[in-house]
């Protein structure tokens, strides 16, 4: 109620163009055929690659911009295909969290299965005390263990992950893990942008 009152108090205007009523209009970001990748055995869908105005936009949710997570939510709400059913958020920390006053990649999904009558859940806690953030590929790679589940997860339910970017797969390969340890089935991701897009779009 709050949001709705602050939009039409203050309607969002895009970060690139300041037109209203978007903070990501279709004129400067149009809808485009998602790119693909596979990693981890998980196939992954992204918007966008990691650069120009989508990597604004990335940083902008990560600054705690509601609107720019509105925009990305409802971009990726349009994004889902028949078989994601079901959605689970990658969380963050609970410092980023309280600083940015969401969960970017929880808030992601609930906003997107919002879309089209979809469910997501809070069903992983962020569990680790590290971060991904400046590490190198290798580094990366061998992390894990950094999720715990938050809920009891359905014995063959099956769960589309989603984030707000995605580098090398490991954090989206670390979180299915854990969600497989409690009888899930996760074979698909959705993000708002892909950091590597140096294979052509629409292609696995």
């Amino acid at each position: 109620m709050l949001d709705r009152a602050l939009d039409l108090l203050f309607p969002p205007r895009c970060i690139c163009c300041n037109a209203s009523g978007s903070a990501l209009c279709l004129r400067c970001a149009p809808a485009t055929a998602p790119l693909r990748r596979i990693a981890f055995g998980i196939e992954i869908r992204a918007l966008a690659p990691y650069d120009g105005l989508w990597r604004r936009a990335v940083i902008a949710l990560k600054d705690g911009r509601r609107d720019i997570a509105a925009a990305l939510g409802e971009r990726l709400g349009a994004a889902l295909q028949a078989e994601d059913r079901y959605l689970v958020g990658i969380p963050t920390s609970a410092v980023r969290r309280m600083r940015r006053g969401f969960d970017g990649g929880e808030l992601l999904a609930q906003l997107a299965a919002s879309c089209d009558g979809r469910r997501a859940s809070r069903s992983l806690i962020f569990a680790a005390r590290d971060r991904q953030r400046g590490r190198s590929r290798a580094e990366r790679l061998v992390a894990r263990g950094r999720f715990r589940a938050a809920t009891e997860i359905l014995a063959g339910t099956s769960i589309t992950l989603v984030d707000d970017v995605c580098t090398t797969g490991t954090t989206l390969a670390d979180a299915a893990r854990t969600l497989r340890e409690h009888g899930a089935i996760v074979e698909r991701a959705l993000v708002v942008a892909l950091t590597d897009c140096t294979r052509k779009r629409g292609a696995r």
